[in-house]
């Protein structure tokens, strides 16, 4: 870590994003977006969050190379926040597999295949770090491939690929893997809980969300990680 730029010699405003961003791959497993960075360290500027997001990639604390298929990472140890940093790189020396089963819409809403999850070949897992699925056993996890650019602002993008818990509940504000039963359709957005309806609510500036009946929504998987692709 030598080539490490110490800490205390960042701008106040990358202290912030650095321990920010750490809090909150902590708590959710995944990457916070540009604009919730930028409203977390009372920047309203994307382009300046941008800026200062390669600053600490130059710093050596972040990485968010395409050649690499963890997407934006912390990769230094924080101060204030070094057992968990420990433990991660600890944790990131272990792999294990997780199963790929098929495709996603970050989108409208796509029909996946009747055989989705029925049958994986050997050829269909992927390898993973433990902190890329939080630590949560790989059987009760799976993974699919993003279609679409509707989560855009959530760092997903069109061939990445979306590692989930699966489950059958939700939060307001968890991003989730939903099945539209009346459409027999699949797609990924931020759920909300709206009364009787469900707002699958998409991370795009130009996108509206779709309202569904709750009845006829059942939520598949809550978002661990992303492993994004070379576009």
């Amino acid at each position: 870590m030598s080539d490490v730029k110490d800490f205390k010699k960042l701008s106040e405003r990358q202290q912030n994003i650095l321990l920010f961003m750490f809090d909150y791959m902590e708590d959710k497993g995944f990457p916070p977006t540009i604009r919730e960075i930028g409203e977390a360290t009372s920047i309203n500027s994307t382009s300046v969050v941008n800026y200062n997001l390669n600053k600490l990639v130059d710093a050596g604390y972040l990485d968010r190379s395409d050649r690499v298929s963890r997407g934006l990472r912390i990769i230094a140890p924080i101060p204030g926040r070094e057992s968990k940093a420990k433990k991660a790189i600890r944790l990131a020396d272990k792999l294990d597999k997780v199963a790929l089963i098929g495709k996603i819409a970050a989108g409208t809403p796509i029909e996946l295949p009747d055989d989705i999850g029925q049958f994986v070949d050997d050829g269909d897992y992927i390898d993973v770090t433990s902190m890329m699925i939080s630590g949560v056993d790989p059987t009760q996890t799976f993974a699919l491939q993003v279609q679409g650019d509707s989560m855009i602002d959530a760092m997903i993008s069109d061939g990445d690929i979306v590692i989930f818990r699966a489950q059958r509940t939700a939060n307001n504000g968890d991003m989730v893997a939903v099945w539209l039963e009346d459409k027999s359709e699949t797609t990924l957005k931020y759920f909300y809980k709206e009364g009787d309806k469900i707002r699958l609510q998409p991370a795009h500036p130009t996108m509206d969300p779709i309202y569904v009946d709750a009845r006829h929504c059942e939520v598949r998987g809550k978002v661990l990680s992303v492993i994004r692709r070379v576009h």
